[in-house]
């Protein structure tokens, strides 16, 4: 079968590349995603699968393929969600939606996975087990679609799930793996600090919410330099502090946003704790009202050690011109909400190379000029399909 298997691909890699770019010119925000989902839905019509649309809090797609008899049961996840970014590379099948881009990949993730189930499909009668394809909508904007999809109970009889991301860290070519913590967490906060205003000339008839604020933006930085085992990953970025005003004026209030990012859930741990702790002392040593906004977006992912270990074996064992090279990739400090699957189901989410020809400095994801050398997509499918054919005659 997986011979069988990757043949087919092979000859269907011009069809790969083809969805990718309509998908790269027809991008749509997350939770926006309609006619993505009912391109994908549209695509398995008249399969011999079941399809159910909807899924989660927005437009998630679970289709699942039945072998000849039952056995194991697997799940492969591709998100399908864009940037609110303009897009500035130089191709020609550039975003049509203005202001919206595939700047992350998605657009081959997609590709290569809807090819792959049909391939799959076509070769049902050859394989034990259950195969189910997770079309995952919204994975940039919290809270994202996998945990709603996770909730739904559609999962839930899973023995594993694997899923990939194209990165240009290496040539296409190239799959990654890393075992264990292996993308940070992430939590969004806001802070409201309210104090009272008043004339820039009388500061001590007013209560400067800008002082409070400025005390906290350093205050901050300490948990991760004093806090957070300096082994482990902890990053607190103050993105927006809004408390421009007159000169001659004491602001009354201002508001604080940023994120928090930890590689694992003891420093997670840690952060929080020490985060609220600054908080409530400010208000005590400012005499301020402090009204936080507290929301943990995405978990740390873990990367279950057997299965990763699995993939890493499979991968360095078989014999395919178009995988030249399998190996380790350090921990990434982004997020991904795969990592809700991993807390439930082991698996493991590995990585493909894309990193443009002849490109040195590639763009990385989210650039407006980001782009991916296509070949990294048959690479994609390829590696999974050979993770598929492993995992279903795994003893």
């Amino acid at each position: 079968m997986k011979d069988k298997l990757m043949k087919m691909l092979e000859e269907r890699e011009n069809e790969m590349i083809e969805i990718r770019r309509y998908l790269h010119e027809h991008p749509e925000l997350s939770f926006e995603e309609e006619k993505t989902a009912a391109y994908i839905t549209e695509f398995y019509q008249g399969k011999d699968v079941e399809i159910e649309t909807n899924v989660g809090n927005g437009y998630g797609v679970i289709v699942t393929i039945k072998g000849a008899s039952e056995g194991k049961k697997i799940g492969l996840r591709a998100d399908f969600d864009a940037l609110p970014i303009n897009e500035e590379a130089d191709v020609p099948f550039k975003s049509k939606n203005e202001g919206v881009m595939h700047a992350c990949g998605h657009d081959a993730h997609t590709a290569y996975l809807l090819i792959l189930a049909d391939c799959l499909i076509q070769l049902k009668d050859q394989f034990k087990g259950t195969i189910k394809i997770i079309h995952q909508h919204a994975e940039e904007q919290p809270p994202g679609g996998a945990k709603s999809i996770m909730d739904s109970g559609k999962l839930d009889d899973l023995d594993a799930v694997f899923g990939i991301h194209v990165l240009p860290l290496a040539p296409a070519g190239t799959v990654g793996y890393h075992s264990g913590y292996s993308f940070n967490g992430r939590t969004y906060f806001k802070l409201k600090i309210q104090g009272v205003g008043g004339h820039g000339s009388s500061p001590h008839k007013a209560n400067d919410a800008i002082v409070a604020g400025s005390y906290f933006v350093t205050a901050i930085q300490t948990i991760a330099s004093r806090r957070v085992d300096p082994m482990e990953a902890g990053v607190i970025t103050i993105g927006s502090f809004d408390g421009k005003g007159s000169f001659n004026v004491i602001r009354d209030s201002i508001e604080i946003e940023g994120d928090i990012r930890y590689s694992n859930d003891e420093s997670q741990e840690v952060i929080d704790k020490e985060f609220h702790r600054i908080v409530n002392g400010l208000e005590e040593m400012f005499d301020v009202t402090c009204e936080l906004t507290y929301t943990p977006d995405y978990p740390p992912l873990y990367n279950d050690p057997e299965l990763t270990e699995f993939v890493a074996d499979t991968l360095n064992g078989v014999q395919d011109k178009d995988l030249k090279e399998v190996k380790e990739f350090p921990k990434m400090s982004p997020s991904d909400d795969f990592a809700y699957y991993l807390e439930k189901i082991p698996g493991s989410y590995f990585y493909v190379g894309c990193t443009p020809k002849g490109v040195e400095k590639p763009y990385f994801n989210h650039h407006p000029k980001f782009d991916i050398d296509e070949d990294a997509i048959l690479v994609a499918a390829k590696s999974v399909g050979h993770i598929v054919c492993g995992y279903l005659d795994r003893k």
